[in-house]
């Protein structure tokens, strides 16, 4: 089975917005885990507009599935992880003032940088993964930097297939078999959701694990609101 790991940020962002602690991301973390979540994916971004550094300490304190953190791997990042130690690193490229995240790295530009940094996480016994889009060229860029897995960029698949073109998923079986071959793990993630999650994972070959977040934020919104109002008509009878 492909593990799902959840992305909390959307949490961090509603939590922000009010300055209090509610919904509280631990109790959160817990609580996907406790529904049969295999992971919780975290993203902290420099201004800490959602997830906060402290919540990264926080969270691998409860965390008892696996942590991933995701980030552009600047100074501040790298501190952060090389302290908490998660079970995984994902490095993406985005910048500072980026809403999301819109690309995956130039391996082969970018080659030495990479390495440089996987070296440093590998030596605290952390799993590494590169955010990549799918050019089996980048996948190839990807095995030289000594990462332990790549994440497909799955932007471009998601666009397609809301669009009913099934054959968006055709780059991303390249990609995957290129990484198969060369003995990576591959993970996926970015605007996966509940329609286009079923075609990708029985495209994909040795789909070890996909991070979805903003899909299944708001899933879960559509999803819980009629239980939620006919709770509080309920106790207002």
């Amino acid at each position: 089975m492909t593990k799902l790991s959840v992305n909390i940020n959307k949490l961090a962002t509603l939590r922000n917005s009010r300055g209090g602690d509610l919904p509280n991301l631990v109790k959160s973390a817990q609580d996907i885990e406790a529904f049969g979540a295999q992971g919780i994916t975290i993203h902290p971004r420099p201004d800490e507009r959602h997830i906060r550094y402290q919540d990264a300490r926080d969270l691998k304190k409860v965390v008892q599935t696996e942590l991933n953190i995701e980030g552009n791997p600047i100074p501040k990042f790298i501190d952060l992880v090389l302290e908490v130690q998660p079970t995984q690193v994902t490095l993406v490229p985005d910048a500072e003032d980026a809403i999301t995240s819109n690309a995956g790295w130039d391996t082969v530009k970018h080659k030495d940088f990479l390495s440089d940094v996987i070296g440093m996480f590998k030596e605290k016994g952390i799993r590494t993964s590169i955010f990549v889009d799918p050019n089996p060229k980048m996948v190839a860029g990807a095995v030289a930097t000594g990462t332990d897995r790549i994440e497909l960029y799955t932007e471009s698949y998601a666009k397609a297939f809301s669009q009913g073109n099934t054959q968006g998923i055709q780059p991303y079986i390249a990609a995957a078999l290129e990484a198969n071959a060369s003995g990576l793990g591959l993970n996926a993630g970015h605007d996966l959701n509940l329609d286009n999650i079923k075609h990708f994972k029985e495209s994909i070959p040795n789909l070890l694990e996909v991070s979805i977040g903003h899909a299944l934020i708001c899933e879960a919104i559509y999803l819980g609101l009629e239980n939620v109002v006919n709770m509080y008509l309920h106790r207002l009878r």
